[in-house]
């Protein structure tokens, strides 16, 4: 089964690190350490599947070469208590090939750690446990100074990025991995999701245990970090005692990430959480016999399935709100009012098409639940837009509702809905705070990426409030990152709408890009985009900027009327851009004298 893993830290000068030498084990090669004067032999490691530096725009090419580029490293660091490079290390899912988990560690690595001007040093290693089963991880090694070409062929390193050091990085790096493992999983029809919070947020009763690999218990075994190996199978043992008391533990981990689990699944799981063979056989054991375990059959491979009753009563319960709501018709909204509300949209330009009209009267209906169904840029939100208006003319209070923020501020921002995470709401809930009631409508964006157990949680506070519900989403596209893929399951029972109709593009090429781009084929929509002269390259990162900055000089000249946004990546590069705008403004005469507040 997937589990989640990404741990950072820094590779220091004042613990007697090398950075050289850390690069050479990792990558099972022999490098020379200048600094040191000695060389560092790893070759005779085994496991290492794919090993490479990615540099980002504007480095030295001769930094690819590790051995140069962890040298110059060491080279520009001169306190003997300096931070030589930071270290994320990462599980990959063993559901994955190599090829495919090769491929997934190396688009996160470049999205985001070179893309934001760090050198990584990437190695992949496909090591083999005692149980014969594959443990795939990778080790990422980065730089922590910017980097830039000298111009004489050398490398010069600058001041360190503080903004690399932000701690909410490292948990913005912790999400995104799960996301990137989560799509790749859902793309390749496997039933298995892993989740970045820790246990505790997750509301599993076990202790978060250390990763310890092979190596480390091998130096345990002579005497090195026994304190931490040792307290790493004190709380291995102390979770082992939880599960045998109370098995249904362990079933609640286990479905929290995937809504059934094979043998092996269990067995690893058990194995990782407990200390021993004798504490595993009693924990497997009880967990086998609790009246909570409930087998399923064979899958379709042959393999015996199993889920937990928990899970199943979940699934129980929101069938039954999801078929009470979808009963109900107390929401309905005047056929005068639904007019209003799109004569109101027509003024302001909005004109629903055929597919967005069907949608809207689906929501707007007496229905207690409706679910629409489309991909990004079919106009989805603007439909919500004019169907908030017509809910709040007939009386009824409209909230909206997404898993991440980001998605909750999406909702807001294209349908003037009032949105918050449903992590929020559901706090407020357990204060007794913003109850929902029978006249309000709650919009639940990007709903399949909504687990099985907190959407249940939702959809039964509304049916037994009696408020409607409405589920935005994309089922193909988004996923759950808690067990089972409810909006799915809840579209084939009780039905929808489909939006297919790209409306944010009006070209059909520029529609069919939107498509790719909502369905993962990133490489084809760039490409159509690329063959109409639509995507400028540079041979470094300077000059892609000056380029980016003439053109926007000479399109607002040429289209003063015309509106454009310049986006990048790092707060640093949206200062040096703003700074190289306002000098055109200010070279044209066009800006005034600047004032300090």
């Amino acid at each position: 089964m997937a589990i989640f893993h990404l741990s950072v830290k820094v590779i220091s000068r004042s613990s007697g690190r090398s950075a050289v030498a850390a690069a050479a084990y990792r990558a099972a090669e022999q490098l020379r350490d200048e600094r040191l004067d000695r060389v560092h032999n790893f070759t005779n490691k085994e496991g290492v599947v794919h090993s490479e530096v990615l540099l980002p725009e504007g480095a030295p090419q001769h930094l690819a070469d590790r051995e140069k580029l962890w040298n110059a490293v060491e080279a520009a660091e001169k306190r003997k208590d300096a931070q030589l490079a930071r270290e994320v290390e990462l599980a990959i899912p063993r559901e994955l090939t190599k090829k495919q988990g090769i491929a997934l560690v190396r688009e996160f690595v470049k999205a985001e750690f070179v893309a934001r001007g760090m050198i990584a040093d990437l190695n992949v290693h496909w090591d083999i446990g005692k149980d014969g089963l594959a443990k795939p991880h990778a080790h990422i090694m980065l730089t922590m100074r910017e980097v830039r070409d000298a111009g004489d062929g050398k490398a010069a390193f600058g001041a360190k990025v503080r903004d690399w050091n932000r701690t909410e990085l490292v948990e913005l790096w912790r999400e995104r991995w799960a996301e990137y493992v989560n799509e790749r999983l859902a793309e390749l029809d496997i039933d298995a999701r892993i989740d970045h919070r820790s246990l505790e947020a997750q509301g599993i009763a076990l202790e978060p245990q250390d990763k310890i690999g092979p190596a480390a218990s091998r130096m345990g075994a002579r005497g090195l970090e026994a304190e931490r190996i040792e307290e790493h199978r004190a709380i291995a043992q102390r979770n082992g005692d939880r599960i045998i008391a109370n098995p249904a533990i362990a079933l609640d981990a286990i479905t929290h990430s995937q809504a059934t689990f094979t043998t092996r699944d269990l067995a690893m799981f058990v194995h990782r959480h407990s200390e021993g063979k004798d504490q595993f056989d009693a924990a497997l054991s009880a967990v086998r016999a609790s009246p909570d375990f409930i087998a399923l059959g064979k899958d379709g491979r042959g393999e015996d399935r199993f889920t937990s009753r928990a899970m199943i009563e979940t699934e129980h319960r929101l069938e039954r709100a999801t078929a009470a709501m979808a009963l109900g018709e107390r929401h309905d909204v005047s056929e005068a009012g639904r007019e209003r509300a799109m004569g109101q949209a027509r003024e302001r330009a909005l004109v629903l098409s055929g597919e967005q009209r069907a949608a809207f009267e689906h929501v707007t209906s007496a229905r207690g639940l409706s679910v629409v169904v489309g991909y990004a840029g079919t106009g989805k939100s603007a439909m919500l837009g004019v169907a908030r208006e017509a809910w709040e003319r007939a009386g009824y209070t409209v909230r909206g509702a997404a898993l991440s923020g980001i998605a909750a501020e999406g909702l807001e921002h294209g349908s003037g809905i009032v949105s918050r995470t449903i992590a929020s709401l559901e706090h407020q809930w357990g204060q007794g705070r913003e109850l929902l009631t029978l006249r309000d409508v709650l919009v639940i964006d990007e709903a399949g990426m909504v687990g099985t157990r907190q959407i249940e949680r939702v959809l039964s506070h509304a049916s037994n409030a009696g408020a409607k519900v409405v589920l935005v989403g994309d089922p193909q596209q988004l996923q759950a990152i808690e067990a089972g893929a409810a909006f799915r399951a809840i579209h084939e029972r009780h039905g929808g709408v489909e939006i297919s109709e790209v409306r944010r593009q009006h070209e059909g090429w520029q529609q069919d890009a939107t498509r790719h781009l909502a369905t993962g084929r990133t490489g084809l929509a760039i490409q159509a985009y690329g063959e109409r002269g639509m995507v400028h390259t540079a041979d470094t990162r300077d000059a892609a900027r000056g380029q980016l900055i003439d053109r926007w000089d000479r399109d607002r000249q040429t289209s003063p009327g015309d509106t454009r946004i310049i986006l990048t990546h790092t707060n640093d590069e949206v200062r040096e851009l703003n700074d190289a705008a306002r000098g055109r403004l200010r070279d044209a005469g066009e800006l005034g004298m600047d004032v300090s507040i």
